[in-house]
């Protein structure tokens, strides 16, 4: 088994095991409509098995930051079709993660001002960044009892747009400390109801969750992503390894498209350590035998030696992929990779998003810089010669490797 033998994950037939990670990258709009550049953005990056989306906000309740993109209107619907249409030409799958931001939220996001909703009232210990300035993060409020089903039905509601807009399924965003995340641990859910106290209790909102989405939509379309060890915006729990052991159980009984964990070591975007540090997939494969995908810090050959002892089914990259829109041709053919830029990840621009060369892309530049090809030669083989965000897919390389030509010899 390599990173190209393709594998089937519920109703998604992947013609390789190489996964691109969901990625914030902070380019929606002020109505959480993504870019004119994401259709070509995540084209560029259709050669992964399968790509999971940005999260993606299931309302405006559920927004945690600015220029995030959603799923909750027809405005957006439209938008991410293109996009979706965009991968699919290149025959590439896509799915739509979807999240609630939950406590890490904040009044200047919501609407009117109002609290951002958790399980209990209980603030990130740590300040977030937020318009340009540090501020302490918010004390949310308690979601009431008979308010959870509305949330839950979110949920659905954008697994069902999410398949209007063409995605191929959803990925339930389940980890780093987020809304579903907050349910499950007992640091973030001190409630009294149904929904909290046992460990049995405080699965009640994933299992109800993923009861919704599989309704609407099919288990065989849907994924769940975990990061049992992260410590990402304050999250802990006093029993790790008895919660988890429980999600895993639950997680069985959907037969999900996948599972997707977090690996020990990654909190967020950053390296740390923590309470849970033996809850890898070592560890969850043992105790679970659905289809499994694993991201963290891996290299092309730690993810060989993941799917050869069947730790893992796929395995997901995530910055690497920023830098390298051509990954997996890359990992095929032993290629150079170029270092990630983070302060390019979260930015407002086209810098930094479809601006990185594929292989293609550098051999095109190679060939004008040598002689071996012409700039006029190029120019007249496409109807577009300044890159941009809505360079048409197919036209792209050539374009950006004029941009870049041109640019130096200015210089």
């Amino acid at each position: 088994m390599s990173l190209f033998t393709p594998i089937k994950l519920g109703d998604l037939e992947l013609r390789n095991r190489i996964i691109l990670a969901p990625l914030t990258r902070r380019r929606a709009n002020a109505q959480a409509v993504p870019s004119k550049s994401a259709p070509l953005y995540y084209a560029q990056r259709a050669g992964a098995g399968l790509i999971i989306s940005e999260g993606t906000c299931i309302s405006r309740e559920g927004i945690g930051d600015r220029r995030l993109p959603g799923l909750w209107t027809e405005d957006q619907v439209e938008a991410w079709r293109d996009v979706t249409e965009a991968v699919h030409v290149q025959g590439g799958l896509i799915v739509a993660q979807l999240w609630h931001t939950g406590r890490a939220s904040h009044p200047r996001l919501q609407t009117n001002g109002e609290h951002a909703v958790a399980p209990s009232a209980i603030a990130i210990e740590k300040d977030r960044e937020l318009d340009g300035e540090m501020i302490p993060s918010a004390v949310p409020r308690a979601l009431d009892t008979d308010e959870i089903p509305r949330v839950v039905a979110d949920y659905a509601a954008a697994a069902t747009k999410a398949l209007d807009a063409g995605f191929d399924g959803v990925e339930l965003h389940g980890a780093n400390g987020y809304l579903i995340d907050e349910f499950l641990q007992d640091g973030t859910n001190k409630r009294t109801d149904r929904y909290g106290g046992s460990v049995e209790a405080r699965t009640l909102f994933l299992r109800e969750v993923l009861e919704a989405v599989t309704g609407a939509i099919g288990a065989s379309r849907v994924g769940l992503r975990i990061s049992p060890s992260s410590m990402f915006q304050s999250m802990h729990d006093s029993a790790p390894n008895e919660l988890w052991a429980r999600v895993l159980e639950v997680v069985a009984k959907f037969d999900l498209a996948f599972l997707h964990l977090v690996e020990p070591g990654i909190s967020g975007s950053e390296s740390h350590r923590s309470h849970a540090d033996g809850i890898d997939s070592a560890w969850v494969r043992a105790r679970y035998t659905g289809r499994l995908i694993a991201a963290g810090r891996y290299t092309a050959d730690s993810a060989r030696a993941a799917l050869a002892d069947g730790r893992l089914d796929a395995v997901a990259f995530g910055r690497l992929f920023t830098s390298n829109p051509d990954l997996p041709k890359r990992l095929r053919d032993s290629a150079a990779l170029t270092p990630p830029h983070p302060p390019t990840f979260y930015t407002a621009d086209d810098a930094g998003y479809v601006d990185w060369p594929s292989l293609a892309a550098e051999q095109l530049l190679r060939e004008l810089e040598s002689g071996q090809r012409s700039i006029e030669e190029l120019e007249s083989s496409v109807r577009v010669t300044n890159f941009s965000g809505t360079t048409p897919y197919p036209e792209w390389e050539a374009a950006w490797a004029i941009s870049r030509y041109r640019r130096i010899q200015d210089a």
